[in-house]
């Protein structure tokens, strides 16, 4: 029996139109930049408990402050490129993420955590311009019937970003701060507490002051390049019209939901590959290693799991052309929740092999549950965009979260670390509903 159209996969040209190709490879690097910004900042947790001396919720305020810029700056940078248009949009985005960087030299020398987390804050409102631009105007160069895989090949080239962000924290970052853990720290003189403070201070922000020489660069590029208007979406009116595009959105269930899934899928991302330190620091610590070699060694195992993501990425791109999006995305959130069970429940290394299988799920989650929610948003895509990379907040909630279950130590028989992996467990539960609904009832 044939599937009903709802569900089936047609050809509607090429992904991407030769009118959109030096423009869409523009764009494309973009994400790249944003994906080593994640994944640079994910170790930072660890750093930041060695470093300064944090317990592990202290220290997942960092992703705090890093996912709440997604949140706060979302619609703000909705209504700016509206007024304006994707490129403006891009270009505000890359000029945050630079002065964030930048603000990693005084936070340096202050050695405290709050400026820190300011200048996180700041880097992250880029972030947050540059998806709610990007991810749309990819989405308008060409068709609508291939935007989900158009979107997808673009997300491809993020797990990039994240490989370099990852290679940086663990061999420039993790593998360079002093192994003096934060108890034996606590118990040096002062001035000798400070000296060593501000020498791991100085390792943390190279690469960030680094990137932000990099993106200044890149804004310049964007700058002087002509970029052609969405084939989709209208950039030529400029209106706001706020009420009535956000009752039409609120309309549409697959939209509606598709926030809500999107805010459970970025929670659960954040956590897997955050706390995989933390997870594989007390797995190689029970194998007989110290805290800094087990956390280096954790970390590289973080880096296998982004490069399964990217492959996937890839594969499951591929497979788009003949399996429905829903369809694909409800099978691979069954199949992390699965392996989420692994991680809770086997607590040896096999638990950790689990954890990074899950990346090979994830891959195809994001862009995916975006392309699916804004289907049909047509003018109102904007403001749309805006609530998926508000969504993103999920990431600044549930760490912390994470966190706090940790620092408990146990929960019953189970090493705490392992009992927090629960809540990405729920995220992947309520992905696959979506997966389930989208397949039945939008896309």
């Amino acid at each position: 029996m044939p599937p009903p159209p709802s569900q089936s996969i047609s050809h509607h040209g090429p992904t991407v139109p030769k009118e959109f190709l030096t423009t869409f490879i523009l764009i494309t690097s973009c994400f790249a930049l944003w994906g080593f910004a994640n994944d640079i900042t994910n170790p930072m947790v660890a750093a930041f408990q060695t470093i300064l001396q944090t317990n592990t919720f202290q220290a997942s305020l960092v992703q705090f402050a890093f996912y709440g810029g997604y949140c706060v700056m979302a619609i703000p940078a909705a209504l700016f490129i509206k007024k304006f248009t994707y490129k403006a949009g891009i270009m505000m985005g890359l000029g945050l993420y630079a002065v964030g960087g930048l603000l990693f030299i005084p936070a340096s020398h202050m050695a405290t955590f709050a400026p820190f987390l300011l200048a996180y804050f700041v880097l992250t409102c880029g972030l947050s311009f540059l998806e709610t631009s990007a991810n749309p105007f990819i989405l308008s160069m060409g068709s609508e019937e291939t935007s989900t895989q158009r979107l997808n090949l673009a997300q491809s080239f993020n797990p990039i970003g994240s490989l370099t962000g990852m290679f940086v924290a663990s061999n420039f970052i993790l593998a360079k701060i002093d192994p003096t853990s934060a108890a034996d720290r606590a118990r040096l003189p002062a001035a000798e507490l400070a000296a060593l403070t501000d020498s791991d201070l100085a390792i943390v922000r190279l690469p960030y002051v680094v990137i932000a020489t990099v993106i200044i660069v890149m804004l310049l590029i964007v700058a002087f390049t002509k970029m052609p208007h969405g084939a989709v979406t209208d950039e030529t009116d400029h209106s706001l019209k706020i009420g009535p595009s956000l009752r039409r959105l609120w309309s549409q269930a697959h939209y509606r939901e598709g926030v809500v899934a999107q805010a459970f899928y970025v929670g659960a991302q954040i956590m897997c590959w955050t706390f995989i330190i933390q997870y594989g620091t007390r797995v190689f610590m029970e194998l007989g290693l110290g805290q800094q070699a087990a956390q280096v060694k954790a970390q590289h195992f973080n880096i296998v799991a982004m490069g399964i993501f990217l492959g996937s990425r890839f594969v499951c791109t591929f497979l788009l052309k003949f399996i429905a999006p829903g369809r694909l995305l409800g099978l691979l959130a069954v199949a992390a929740a699965i392996l989420t069970l692994g991680v809770i429940f086997l607590q040896s290394i096999t638990g950790l092999y689990c954890l990074v299988a899950i990346s090979a799920c994830m891959s195809l989650m994001f862009p995916t549950i975006y392309g699916i929610a804004l289907k049909g948003a047509g003018e109102d895509s904007k403001f749309a965009a805006a609530g998926l990379i508000m969504a993103i907040g999920g990431g600044c909630l549930m760490p912390p979260l994470q966190g706090a279950i940790i620092d408990l130590g146990s929960v019953g028989s189970l090493p705490a670390v392992n009992a927090s992996f629960v809540l990405p467990l729920v995220c992947f539960i309520v992905i696959a509903a979506y997966g389930y609904r989208a397949l039945r009832h939008h896309a």
